[in-house]
């Protein structure tokens, strides 16, 4: 198995609602697991990517928001073994147990530091056991559980976080060119396990339009005839992503395909190239989409890898919407150079744009750059892009998918602190 195939395969995760409440409520889980008696009180510490992003979002199976309902029904009836599906199954009476948690003041959850990288730390005390799980960069990779004072799993040293940090991630040991190759060239077979995204991806979005809950989804839909596939493939496009993404934020049942820890993303990065591959089936293989989704997830990773797991910018729309727009260049046949000018006409649109947390909004920004990607692809199959001497572009597409990051993580640390203040001061 190539290199990354098995990369694309060890990102690609299920991810049941927003990513962030189901990482806290798969920690407090898991420390809950190793106790005994009452919960007494659970305490959250989360670094400010973390709880912004689950700040307001919505919560598979529950009516509520947030990180401390999340972190009550980590406790409550979560299971840590369903990972980042830890939340599926919850019913009306554990949604009360939580919250009557919540309101007895049981649940506690704080901004422990400014930072783009995941930090987790859940203690649940109960009447005999205190046990602290501690999660570090990505949603459920935890480095260390200490129990009653005693490190019983993992190790706990910061030295090691360092150099982990400072190792260089594997797909940036790749340029452009080589990813290229790698597409065109691996076995379609080895990447078929692609095809679960979209039919995972599509079930969240049929159910999001059927949802009493959503509005933007059945907006879309109206938009784009009423069909799910029209002859319009932006319009597909924009009813695919963003009805699922809406349907996702909104803590509806069905899980949505992850990468880069975000369900999101793997949604941005899937299926405005679905939708283009549907209303084209006629011109296009099977065997290109799996190429063109490669594509898309890598480049999605070589950004993210640059600006952090969870940042001040959107990586839904920055990120998986770059490497979305150039598997939407692959579908339609662009080459090496104008790969290069879609990249360009990305990081000259949208850098910039904030995160503010998961909720609906992410649909807004999700058709944003939709629209984006659409329009980068039209101008570099024509041979039109924001040259390299311009604005954040690089000399090389390496460099300006590098400068993309760098905005977000260190240059945006200012702008998540603002971003958490107002949120926190509504």
């Amino acid at each position: 198995m190539e290199e990354l195939t098995r990369l694309i395969r060890e990102d690609m995760k299920p991810a049941l609602g927003v990513t962030e409440p189901g990482a806290i409520a798969f920690a407090a889980a898991r420390a809950k697991a190793e106790t005994e008696g009452e919960v007494l009180r659970v305490d959250v510490a989360l670094n400010s990517g973390m709880y912004k992003n689950a700040y307001t979002c919505g919560i598979p199976g529950s009516d509520a928001y947030g990180n401390l309902q999340a972190a009550a029904l980590g406790v409550v009836a979560a299971d840590p073994a369903k990972g980042l599906e830890s939340l599926d199954g919850i019913t009306d009476a554990d949604n009360e147990a939580a919250a009557k948690m919540v309101r007895d003041g049981r649940v506690h959850v704080a901004l422990d530091h400014m930072g783009s990288e995941i930090t987790i730390d859940a203690t649940v005390c109960t009447e005999t056991d205190t046990c602290s799980v501690h999660i570090r960069g990505t949603h459920t990779h935890i480095q260390w559980i200490e129990k009653n004072g005693e490190i019983v799993f993992g190790e706990k040293t910061e030295q090691q976080e360092e150099s982990e940090e400072a190792e260089t991630p594997v797909i940036h040991r790749y340029t452009l060119r080589q990813i290229l190759e790698y597409v065109k060239q691996v076995p379609a077979k080895e990447i078929s396990f692609i095809r679960e995204a979209f039919s995972m991806n599509i079930e969240l979005l049929e159910e999001g339009i059927h949802s009493k809950k959503t509005t933007i989804g059945p907006m879309l839909l109206r938009a784009n005839d009423g069909k799910i596939i029209s002859e319009d493939a932006r319009k597909t496009a924009q009813l695919m992503c963003n009805g699922a993404i809406e349907a996702r934020v909104l803590g509806l049942s069905s899980p949505a395909m992850s990468i880069t820890g975000s369900g999101a993303h793997g949604i941005i990065a899937t299926m405005p190239l679905f939708a283009y591959y549907e209303v084209n089936y006629e011109v296009i293989d099977d065997d290109i989409l799996l190429r063109a989704t490669a594509l898309s997830y890598l480049i999605t990773m070589y950004i993210k890898e640059y600006s952090g797991r969870l940042s001040a910018f959107c990586g839904c729309g920055i990120a998986a919407g770059t490497g979305m727009a150039c598997g939407l260049g692959y579908l339609r046949g662009a080459s090496e150079a104008q790969q290069t000018m879609i990249i360009q006409n990305m990081a000259s649109g949208l850098t910039g744009m904030i995160c503010d947390g998961g909720n609906q909004g992410c649909a807004m920004k999700g058709m944003v750059a939709v629209d984006a990607a659409f329009r980068s692809v039209d101008m570099a199959m024509q041979n039109v892009c924001i040259d390299a001497i311009h604005g954040i572009n690089g000399r090389t597409p390496e460099d300006t998918m590098r400068n993309m990051g760098r905005i977000a993580s260190p240059g945006m640390v200012k702008t998540e602190e603002v971003i958490v203040d107002i949120m926190k001061n509504k």
